[in-house]
């Protein structure tokens, strides 16, 4: 067999952009965006990405040239997930939430040649390119005009917008193939909640498997209802707008999450499926007004380990939760707590503790493990020897844009080393037990921060809850608790009772030796808390100056 070889029958690139090639003959009359009152079939949708493309090449922009899009969950922004890349460009999804100094930096870093812009971003866009250097080209805009908002500054007529650029785009355009699978097709930036934000470039084939892994992972049935509240922006919404159209789904549109337009929206276009970070299944579950639901509703859940009480409440809605775990660098989820059937015999709380753990690895991610730093062995599969996870497999990112250094320190060794901090348990599913930074050493002991404040979570007045060291002269370092209360509390709870609870509740050299109660915990642009912000304010606080005891 030695001479049998790859030819150009069998080896065309890898892409799912034709994903919608196909839908559009199978689902074409189905519908494909719902946004309010507005509504599009699949054909519809390919016609638009088309003349997206079409239009683009015409500006000037082709292969390699990176396209930004600042845009919430709106029509627009889900059509650039497939007419950016069709006209062979690269593209950028940016924070709607970051402020314009961070843009700019992006702006400027990613080289981009075109920004196409919500109405209610075009402000901070252009504060943002006032920013950058004068030796730098400023992009050009298109502006998203939205019928269903009033915009604070109207668009000039004489000002180039996308419903505009759609008209000049060309519906039968032979939208551009990559040269190779391997070829660049997003660059997203990671949150920099640790650092500086890195530009991660992901290609055609990454992009292609892990969009086929996530939907046989969920067990996605052909043409799922899908409500948005993901953001898009975030890591190309998990890999689900390049999903859905593969199953010919439909996608709800949601330009803010807010429970009572989740509800909503959930009651009034049967939705079947949504995903959505730890703190949206928190918000729904601590909704004033929430509901209980006629049907299930398949929830994926990532971004942060879900606490265990936040995941029953979210259940007891009639959700049904999915857990899994990757990164920016992965492009989807990679690691998922696949469920055993007979896990559904037990109580509550205990199944809402197996599905707060991560799992394995999905069907297409190569290697998943849990190394020693020290050593670069597997830990021990006791469910307490923490390590490094690591991982290998056909969606891990290229590497980071313009930054060598960063790109040989996560990737080496044949592993990609996430910086996450976790047990592998016996039955080989592993859980996440903190970012390597957010690890407490008190006294020589490890204390995972999650693991406390997953026992706080399970407070009766706590909404949200962080746990940092703070100083101590003894002990070294101490866990220290930021808390936000839900609304309505009768008698919010004072710093001694929090802590007195807790006692009740885990070893005491876990108990937060310190509880700090805030109306609100920071948060990123995509909705993590800022622990470094935390962090420093515990420091600031000084030494605890505890006991012994």
């Amino acid at each position: 067999m030695d001479n049998l070889r790859p030819s150009s029958a069998n080896n065309s690139a890898l892409t799912p952009l034709t994903f919608l090639d196909r839908t559009a003959v199978v689902y074409g009359d189905s519908p494909s965006v719902i946004y309010r009152d507005t509504v599009f079939t699949w054909k519809q949708t390919h016609e638009r990405c088309l003349r997206l493309a079409s239009a683009l090449s015409s500006l000037g922009i082709s292969r390699n040239d990176v396209v930004s899009a600042i845009a919430p969950n709106i029509p627009a922004m889900y059509e650039m997930q497939f007419g950016v890349p069709m006209c062979g460009g690269v593209l950028n999804n940016i924070n709607t939430r970051l402020d314009a100094r961070t843009i700019s930096v992006l702006l400027r870093h990613s080289d981009s040649k075109l920004v196409i812009v919500d109405i209610l971003s075009v402000d901070l866009l252009k504060e943002a390119i006032n920013l950058l250097p004068f030796s730098h080209k400023p992009p050009q805009i298109v502006v998203i005009e939205d019928p269903y908002e009033e915009a604070p500054n109207p668009s000039p007529p004489s000002s180039l917008t996308y419903e505009k650029l759609i008209e000049m785009g060309n519906p039968q355009f032979d939208w551009i193939r990559p040269k190779s699978e391997w070829d660049p097709m997003v660059l997203n930036y990671t949150s920099g909640t640790t650092s500086a934000p890195k530009g991660v470039v992901h290609c055609h084939r990454g992009i292609f498997l892990v969009t086929l892994d996530s939907l046989i992972d969920w067990s996605v049935p052909k043409q799922p209802v899908y409500l948005w509240t993901l953001p898009i922006f975030h890591a190309n919404g998990w890999s689900f707008p390049w999903g859905v159209a593969a199953k010919g789904g439909t996608n709800v549109c949601l330009r803010r999450v807010e429970p009572a337009a989740v509800f909503a929206a959930i009651a009034d276009f049967h939705v079947t499926h949504l995903c959505g970070a730890p703190v949206v299944l928190n918000m729904l579950a601590n909704a004033p007004k929430k509901m209980t639901l006629r049907d299930p509703v398949h929830v994926l859940t990532a971004g942060a380990p879900p606490p265990a009480e936040v995941l029953r409440r979210t259940e007891e809605l009639g959700f049904t939760v999915y857990h899994g775990y990757g990164l920016t660098e992965t492009a989807g989820l990679v690691v998922s707590c696949a469920w055993k059937g007979q896990w559904n015999r037990l109580p509550a709380t205990e199944r809402a503790r197996l599905k707060a753990r991560q799992g394995v690895r999905t069907p297409v991610m190569t290697v998943v493990d849990i190394i020693d730093g020290a050593t670069g062995r597997s830990v021990s599969r006791d469910g307490s020897t923490m390590g490094e996870i690591v991982l290998r497999g056909g969606c891990i990112t290229l590497g980071y844009f313009k930054d060598d250094k960063a790109t040989k320190e996560a990737i080496r060794n044949g592993w990609f080393y996430t910086g996450d901090v976790g047990v592998m348990h016996p039955d080989g599913y592993l859980e996440i037990k903190d970012r390597s930074k957010d690890v407490i050493i008190s006294g020589g002991e490890n204390i995972s921060s999650i693991e406390v404040e997953s026992v706080l979570y399970g407070h009766p007045a706590v909404n949200e809850a962080a746990v940092v060291a703070r100083p101590d002269e003894f002990w070294g370092e101490t866990p220290c608790a930021f808390v936000s209360l839900k609304e309505g509390v009768s008698s919010p709870p004072k710093e001694g009772e929090v802590i007195a609870w807790c006692r009740e509740k885990m070893p005491h050299y876990m108990v937060p030796k310190t509880v700090v109660i805030k109306d609100e915990l920071p948060k990123t642009s995509t909705g993590k808390i800022q622990k470094y912000v935390l962090r420093n304010l515990a420091k600031q606080m000084g030494s605890a100056r505890t006991s012994r005891m």
